[in-house]
């Protein structure tokens, strides 16, 4: 899961992608919409891989708390509604979460984590990790599999050369 280059911006709806950063502001893609828009640095902006929550232990970085929805879903969009009623959202990141800080972690908070969460499952930016090992073994098994084949072909042309190199007399 990459999320360095989603962003949130304080005042618009959804996540962004950034495409370019200047000295003064950015250019990013909704990903909801696919439109372009320029923001100031002076807008509040968010990166999604810097966003902790807070747990009974200490901070929990938000890509911990997607993979444990991921999880919880088995990759599928949130069962509860981001405009669900505030205890029903804080029943669900209860059984999601169970170690968040119930008194720092507002119902609102919970809304927008929802929120994104579904959203980046829709861009399939967050994918099971179990999807992401059987494409990764699949590339592994196929690399092995060309690498037998040259050292079986490489195997036979050192047996012809060996072969004339060394004629058998009978």
């Amino acid at each position: 899961m990459k999320l360095e280059k989603i962003i949130a911006i304080s005042g618009r709806p959804g996540l962004y992608e950034v495409i370019t950063q200047s000295r003064t502001s950015i250019i990013a893609v909704s990903l909801t919409d696919g439109k372009r828009i320029s923001s100031s640095i002076h807008n509040q902006l968010s990166m999604l891989s810097e966003i902790q929550i807070y747990s009974l232990y200490g901070e929990v970085p938000l890509i911990e708390v997607f993979e444990k929805i991921l999880t919880f879903e088995n990759g599928q969009k949130a069962r509860v509604k981001p405009k669900a009623a505030a205890s029903d959202l804080e029943a669900y990141f209860f059984e999601v979460f169970s170690d968040y800080d119930e008194e720092r972690v507002y119902p609102s908070d919970i809304k927008k984590i929802i929120q994104w969460y579904n959203i980046l499952l829709d861009k399939k930016i967050l994918t099971l990790p179990q999807a992401a090992e059987t494409e990764a073994e699949e590339a592994v098994k196929s690399e092995v599999a060309s690498e037998t084949v040259t050292d079986t072909a490489s195997e036979a042309a050192s047996e012809t050369e060996s072969s004339e190199e060394n004629p058998t007399v009978e």
